[in-house]
């Protein structure tokens, strides 16, 4: 057989040939633009918001200085609305942590003291343009909401 002459079997092979090689190409291509998705490659999101060192906040009736320590947790010291910061705190509670609420940003600080939770939340995501960049809420030792304050930045 010389090479001019191919048969019907031989235009058959270099078809399934052609075929196979065109669909690896094409699922080699879709495959190198879809990312894998699976348990021991998770999706992870991280928050859009940077969270600062230190935040002073104040409202109607405290003033609140949260401070990030050295070991990752958080402090939180408070006064009263019309005292002076240099002054000495009426609450101190360490071993505050950083809770994230979502994937948009918006986080709260939860201290516990005495029974009683106190959360300063960060609201980032809101409804109204209005709203507060900071709340106050303290829960007794039921769960109880026994405070709701908002709260403006005095320094950050």
């Amino acid at each position: 057989m010389e090479f001019g002459e191919l048969t019907n079997n031989h235009y058959n092979m270099i078809k399934y040939f052609l075929l196979g090689a065109f669909s690896l190409a094409q699922i080699s291509f879709v495959s190198a633009k879809t990312p894998e998705f699976s348990k021991s490659n998770p999706v992870t999101y991280t928050v859009s918001q940077q969270v600062p060192k230190t935040v002073i906040i104040k409202t109607k009736k405290f003033k609140i200085r949260i401070d990030k320590q050295p070991n990752g947790k958080y402090l939180y010291q408070s006064w009263n609305a019309n005292s002076k910061i240099t002054a000495k705190p009426s609450m101190i509670i360490s071993d505050g942590e950083l809770i994230p609420d979502g994937t948009g940003g918006n986080y709260y600080f939860n201290f516990n003291n005495e029974g009683h939770s106190y959360q300063i939340w960060r609201n980032y995501l809101t409804s109204s343009a209005k709203k507060a960049p900071y709340t106050l809420v303290v829960y007794d030792s039921n769960d109880q909401e026994i405070v709701r304050q908002d709260a403006q930045v005095v320094k950050n």
